[in-house]
């Protein structure tokens, strides 16, 4: 979140800020609330001090009669304070929601405008391929070499739930292998990660894990959800932690399944593997001190760029317009690969992202650090970004690398540890 003495300080700034990408938060309002907050809390602090002095006087009153008034003005002054505290406690509480709801401030880069405002900044080494013939979707290649199985998993868990079989097993696993390999070379800490985080957590890194708008499954009776991202576990995983600045970059690279509900999904994209309910992630995540992190964030979306053109997949890189961002994020890159059997003549599809979040979720998760000889701590900057989503992945290199014999050819990268250079149909 932002520095709540920040948007009382600049209401017209975080309010232009929060039209600019279509977010419903009351600034004026949550100004109002804190300047009430600051006032209740001076009231408080003074009828504390009056309520110290009068205890510590009673034992020095003339008579019964006086340490009884004294008493008296004690009580008082209590119920004063806690009538007070209670006010406060709701105006904080009221605060606090609105506050929850300012998106993050937007670089001044980043086009305006919803979805279809974002701006192509170029395209990947490998350029779009002119098929011999009638390319197909994913899913009727995947059929026919027998790479996944939907009708089993929505009879064991429903519509959006898949079993990958045969070859397309081998292709997970070799996509999170040369993922993870390429962020051990680039100095990552591998980590596997829950599948599963407090809903405060989630709510540190932006995440709204409960009400009728989430994307989250959440485990009932209970205050954990089933995680959509490793960014959520990794962020969480240095919650409340003071760093040396020497400790920093510090870049993580995590391995989790990932859950989304997909609310309010539909239309071609939910065909598939495009977008499903479960799927295998390798997840970037990285602290940095804040003037570190706009470097970061390019070397991020290098890493995204090496691995795809590692793969021969034709994308295109985009700097995400405001509306379209999330809450935490500053600025976002998307990679979209060309996916040639989407639409009657091929679409872009997004395959993965990287957004530089500055300090927005150090507030909530409490992540500082401290320069060395220098007084207090302040707060880090955190960003993420997708390595490989490995549903989205193996849909582009079906896609691309398909034959007109119906097999498909494995990536170079991907030859070791898949142990063929083709898929065959079975």
């Amino acid at each position: 979140m932002l520095d709540r003495r920040y948007v009382c300080e600049h209401v017209e700034i975080v309010a232009a800020n929060c039209r600019r990408r279509g977010a419903d938060a009351d600034v004026t309002r949550f100004a109002e609330l804190d300047l009430r907050r600051r006032q209740l809390q001076a009231e408080i602090d003074g009828l504390n001090r009056a309520a110290g002095e009068v205890s510590r006087s009673i034992g020095q009153a003339a008579d019964h009669a006086e340490r009884e008034a004294r008493k008296a003005e004690g009580r008082r002054l209590r119920e004063r304070i806690g009538s007070l505290e209670a006010e406060s406690a709701a105006v904080v509480s009221e605060g606090d929601a609105i506050l929850k709801t300012i998106p993050n401030l937007t670089h001044p880069d980043a086009p305006e405008g919803g979805e279809d405002a974002a701006v192509e900044i170029r395209q990947g080494a490998t350029p779009r391929r002119t098929f011999a013939f009638a390319p197909r979707d994913h899913v009727e290649i995947g059929e026919r070499l027998r790479l996944f199985d939907f009708e089993a998993g929505a009879r064991v868990a429903g519509h959006g739930f898949y079993f990958l079989t045969n070859a397309g097993v081998l292709l997970e696993l070799a996509l999170q292998r040369y993922a993870i390999d390429l962020l051990a070379r680039e100095g990552f800490t591998l980590m596997a990660t829950p599948d599963l985080a407090r809903d405060t957590i989630l709510e540190g890194t932006g995440f709204m894990p409960r009400g009728p708008e989430t994307q989250i499954y959440s485990i009932a009776d209970s205050d954990l959800s089933l995680v959509a991202t490793a960014e959520i576990t990794l962020g969480g995983a240095h919650h409340e932690r003071i760093f040396a600045a020497d400790e920093l970059p510090l870049k993580l690279g995590g391995i989790s399944h990932c859950f989304r509900t997909e609310a309010g999904a539909h239309g071609r994209a939910t065909r598939g593997l495009y977008r499903v309910h479960q799927f295998t992630k390798i997840e970037m995540f990285a602290f940095t001190l804040p003037e570190e992190s706009e470097a970061m964030h390019a070397h991020l979306l290098d890493l995204e760029c090496r691995l795809f053109d590692g793969l021969e997949i034709p994308y295109r890189v985009i700097d995400t317009a405001s509306g379209d961002l999330g809450g935490p994020a500053y600025r976002k890159f998307d990679l979209e690969a060309w996916m040639p059997g989407r639409g009657t003549a091929g679409e872009w599809g997004e395959v993965t992202s990287t957004s530089n979040c500055t300090d927005y979720q150090s507030r909530r998760l409490g992540l500082r650090y401290r320069r060395s000889g220098e007084k207090g701590t302040s707060f880090v900057h955190t960003l993420n970004g997708t390595a490989i989503a490995v549903s989205r992945a193996i849909v582009a290199i079906l896609e691309n690398h398909q034959q007109a014999d119906g097999s498909v050819r494995v990536p170079q990268p991907l030859v070791p540890w898949m142990g063929m250079t083709t898929i065959e149909p079975v």
